[in-house]
Formats: C-alpha cells, sequence, structure tokens
C-alpha cells in the first residue's frame, strides 16, 4: 500500500471527525412552548348591567388602533413614535447588541484560521541547552568547533554562540469538534435572546405608543376643564355683578357680595392648576417624542375636543393574545433560552474534542522562506476530558436547571397576569362609561337647578346661599364629566395597550436601527 502524505492523514482526518460531527448528539432537553391559559370568550362570566354606547366586539382590527379615536393631530404624533422615541432607540441598541452577541456565539461553529509572520533576532545562551547540540549549533563559529574539538562535554566550545536571524510565516488552524451539542445548545440560546430583544424592544413600542395617546388625550381633557372653568367664572362674575346692584338699590346685603366675590375668587383659583398641568402633559409629549421642554407647545395649546371613543372597539379573539402581547412573547423566548443553556452544562460534562493543525515556513535567511525545505507542520486532534473540577460543573448544571424554572415560572406568571389586565381593562371601559352617562344627566340637572335658583333669587323667593349652592354643585358636575369623558378615551388606550398594543407581528421600520453588515468571515 502506498505510504499517504502527512497532509493527506490530516485530510482524512478531519473528514472521519467531519462524520463524527453530523453523527454527534446534542445534550439537554428541547424547547417545548407553553400552552399557556386556554383559550375563552372574553365575555366569560362577564354580567353586562345596562348596554354602552361603545361596545367591544370580537373582531380583527387595525393595527393602529389609535385611527379608532378620529384624531388627525394624535395619528401624525403616534406616527413619531417609532423613530423619534428615546426608549425605542435604546431597545434597539439592545437588539443589535444581542444580535452581536449571538455571532461571537456563532462563530465557534466554524474553524478559526489565523496567519502569522515574525522575524527574530535570537542569541542563545552560553550555558543552556544549545552548546549541547554540538559545535554547529546555534551558528557557533567553525573555526573554534572543528572536528568537534573543544573545552566542553559534547563538542562544547569555550567561544560565545553567535547570534542570529530567524523569520518565519505559516497558518494556525483549530476547530472543536461539537459532539454533544454545547456549540449548537449555545446558539439556540443566543438566538432565544435575540428574540426576548426584539420582543422587548416591540414591548417598549407599545408602552410608548400608549403613553403618547393617554397624555394626548388627559391634555384635551385639561383644556375641556379649562374651559368649563372659564364658563364657570364668567357665570360667578355676573352672579358678583347682580349682587352688587342689588346691594347698592338696598334689595341685598354685603354679605351676599362677599359670598359672590368668594365664589368668582374660588373659580378663579382652579384655573392656574389646570394650566399647570397642561403644560407638563405638552412637555411630557416633547419628551415622548425626544424633543426639549415646550417644543410641541404651538402645536398643541389650542384647545381641541377630547378624541371620543367609537360605538364599535375590535379587540380580536382570545386565542391570539399571547401572540400579540409582546411581553408574554419575551417571557416566551427567555424560557427557550434558559432551556437551551442547560444543554451547554451538560455538555461541559462530556470529553472534548478539538482539530488543531499549523504550517509554516522557517529560515534564518530570507531565501530560506521559499523553499519547501524550510516548511514545519504540525496536525492532530486534542481531548480534554474534565476529572476535577470541585464541583463547578455539577453546580452550573444546578444553576440553569433553576433558572430554567424560574422562566417556566415567570412565563405562567405573564400570562396570567395579561389575562387579568384585560378583564380589568373591559371592566373600567364599561364602568367609566357608565359613570360618564350619568354625569351628563347630573349636569343637566345642575344647570336646571342654577337657573332656578337664579330665578328666585331675583323674584326675591330665595337666598343667595341657594345660587352659591347650585353654582358650585354645576361646577362640580361639569368638571366630573370632563373628567370621566377623559377616562373613557384613556381607559380604551388601556384596553388596547392589555391587548398588545394592536396586532402587529414586526416592528414598523424605524431610523434607530442600529448595526453594520459584518464582513464575511470575520
Amino acid at each position: 500500500m502506498p505510504r499517504r502524505s502527512p497532509l493527506k492523514r490530516a485530510a482524512l482526518a478531519a473528514s472521519a471527525l467531519s462524520g463524527l460531527l453530523a453523527a454527534g448528539c446534542t445534550l439537554g432537553p428541547d424547547f417545548k412552548p407553553e400552552s399557556g391559559v386556554p383559550a375563552q370568550s372574553w365575555y366569560a362570566s362577564r354580567p353586562v348591567p345596562k348596554p354602552v354606547k361603545s361596545e367591544p366586539v370580537q373582531e380583527p382590527a387595525d393595527p393602529n388602533w389609535w385611527n379608532l379615536l378620529n384624531d388627525p393631530q394624535l395619528t401624525a404624533l403616534e406616527n413619531r413614535v417609532a423613530a423619534e422615541n428615546l426608549d425605542v432607540r435604546i431597545a434597539t441598541i439592545k437588539l443589535a447588541e444581542s444580535r452581536a452577541e449571538r455571532g461571537i456565539v456563532g462563530a465557534a461553529q466554524f474553524p478559526s484560521l489565523n496567519g502569522n509572520a515574525t522575524y527574530t533576532r535570537e542569541k542563545a545562551s552560553n550555558n543552556g541547552v544549545f552548546p549541547l547540540l554540538g559545535p554547529s549549533a546555534a551558528g557557533a563559529s567553525p573555526a573554534t568547533s572543528a572536528n568537534g574539538a573543544g573545552n566542553g562535554a559534547g563538542g562544547v566550545t569555550s567561544s560565545n554562540l553567535a547570534p542570529f536571524d530567524l523569520y518565519q510565516y505559516g497558518l494556525d488552524a483549530s476547530w472543536e469538534i461539537d459532539l454533544w451539542g454545547r456549540v449548537r445548545r449555545a446558539v439556540e440560546a443566543s438566538d432565544a435572546a435575540v428574540q426576548a430583544s426584539a420582543e422587548a424592544r416591540r414591548d417598549v413600542l407599545v408602552s410608548s405608543l400608549a403613553e403618547v395617546a393617554r397624555d394626548y388625550i388627559d391634555l384635551r381633557g385639561a383644556q375641556l376643564r379649562e374651559q368649563i372653568a372659564r364658563d364657570n367664572l364668567r357665570s360667578a362674575q355676573e352672579s358678583l355683578n347682580l349682587t352688587q346692584q342689588r346691594a347698592a338699590g338696598g334689595i341685598t346685603t354685603d354679605l351676599d357680595v362677599s359670598n359672590a366675590s368668594a365664589q368668582v375668587r374660588s373659580t378663579a383659583a382652579e384655573v392656574p392648576a389646570i394650566q399647570q398641568e397642561e403644560s407638563r402633559l405638552i412637555n411630557a409629549l416633547g419628551l415622548l417624542l425626544g424633543q426639549p421642554p415646550n417644543t410641541l407647545r404651538a402645536e398643541l395649546e389650542q384647545p381641541k375636543p377630547v378624541p371620543p371613543v367609537p360605538p364599535r372597539v375590535p379587540i380580536g379573539i382570545p386565542s391570539e393574545l399571547a401572540r400579540r402581547r409582546p411581553d408574554i412573547r419575551q417571557a416566551e423566548a427567555q424560557l427557550h433560552q434558559a432551556t437551551a443553556t442547560i444543554g451547554v452544562a451538560t455538555a461541559d460534562f462530556y470529553p472534548s474534542v478539538t482539530l488543531t493543525g499549523s504550517f509554516g515556513i522557517q529560515g534564518l535567511q530570507p531565501s530560506d522562506l521559499w523553499t519547501l525545505n524550510s516548511r514545519n507542520y504540525a496536525f492532530g486532534p486534542s481531548i480534554t476530558l474534565p476529572i476535577f473540577e470541585g464541583g463547578r460543573l455539577r453546580s452550573t448544571l444546578q444553576l440553569r436547571e433553576a433558572q430554567q424554572q424560574e422562566a417556566a415560572v415567570n412565563y405562567r406568571r405573564t400570562v396570567l397576569r395579561a389575562w387579568n389586565e384585560v378583564d380589568d381593562a373591559l371592566s373600567a371601559y364599561e364602568a367609566t362609561q357608565r359613570r360618564r352617562d350619568d354625569l351628563i344627566g347630573a349636569v343637566a340637572d345642575n344647570q336646571r337647578a342654577l337657573a332656578i335658583a337664579q330665578t328666585r333669587y331675583q323674584q326675591g323667593v330665595a337666598t343667595f346661599l341657594d345660587v352659591l349652592d347650585a353654582q358650585r354643585n354645576l361646577l362640580s358636575t361639569q368638571q366630573q364629566l370632563a373628567i370621566a369623558t377623559t377616562n373613557v378615551s384613556d381607559n380604551l388606550v388601556a384596553l388596547y395597550k392589555a391587548l398588545g398594543g394592536g396586532w402587529q407581528t414586526a416592528l414598523p421600520e424605524t431610523k434607530a436601527e442600529i448595526g453594520t453588515p459584518r464582513p464575511s468571515g470575520t
């Protein structure tokens, strides 16, 4: 049989080990998605005391749920969130970080190849190992070492060993054969980590979109409350003017004038607090869009109505909840990651096989670097078997198993919390509409009561205290109605946030996208 060259033997060894890799096993448990909570009706065991004007229905809806509020200015603000919100940009950068970490882990699947070239000027020790090799070692002078003559054993001469130049270049390669699936499990865990980061970014976007809608609605509600306060201030001022005229004619006393004046001042005192709230909300919206304070003031300071809720609110079907909520998807990805790391810890108990090789050219003169006689090479597998680690490997495995159990509990908790948030949001949406409808009737009753009280006071059959009580009651119920109207729209936002912020399965493209293509093979 003809004798194979060393390089051919290396190729055969690599081929054999590749076959082992193809037949290699993957240790640790495989990830199986949790079933979560069984699908059921949103309205199971949910009594509805009476019909409401805006009713949730189990129908598909536009992922851009804010369009239901039919407010072009709100829609324009929402369309800027994905590109301008700083929290979304930070989450985008974190996603880019996790993708880069996945690339680092994935590199272990491939061989590493490094080139090298060196030049050194060396001087061997006269009392070291080289003199034992004879008079020709390390550039010893031929004149002092001819025929092996010398004063030391092994032909060592008494003269100094001459310094010499050493030129060399070559290639080094290594590849860990993933027999037990340790690298594959590590890549699987990294892929799950990337998915968790992507869902975390989507969760930030959902929260930011909901916060923009909530602050915008609250701003319009505050502007409505300011308008109500100013309308009541004008009414109180008219009452003050009336009492002053009646006091001048001797029909009433200064007590009524003082009470009317106090009502004017107390009503006027409500306006600055409401204006401060408006300023805070304008700045909050600016912050959500990455803008300095007061940047949006010219755009938002003009009062507009509170965005009304639509007659029908599509909320989808319950079985879609786990696929829509990004926090559920993130918890599932984290469970997947924790499950895969168990396989990595298990594989550490088994031997690791690494195929290494090197090829180079070495010579004492530059002209030697171009001849095959100057070549040197080494190749072969190396096996590492853990024998004693002081309990480190066992403790690591126990840690990974405990982390997997924690991730499983966290997933179930996230699903359960999601169902509770949806149910609470539905209850709040129905309750605030009933409260708003009752307050509409209360405002109408208080308006009639104030008109009657003012007429009776002018006729002299009622005291001014009756007018004051009617004014206070009207102002109170009007402010409560403004708050209730705002809360209805706010609770619609809370409902869609609890449902996962819409039906989108992919995050919209943003200007904050971080990451550039990495060079091939590096």
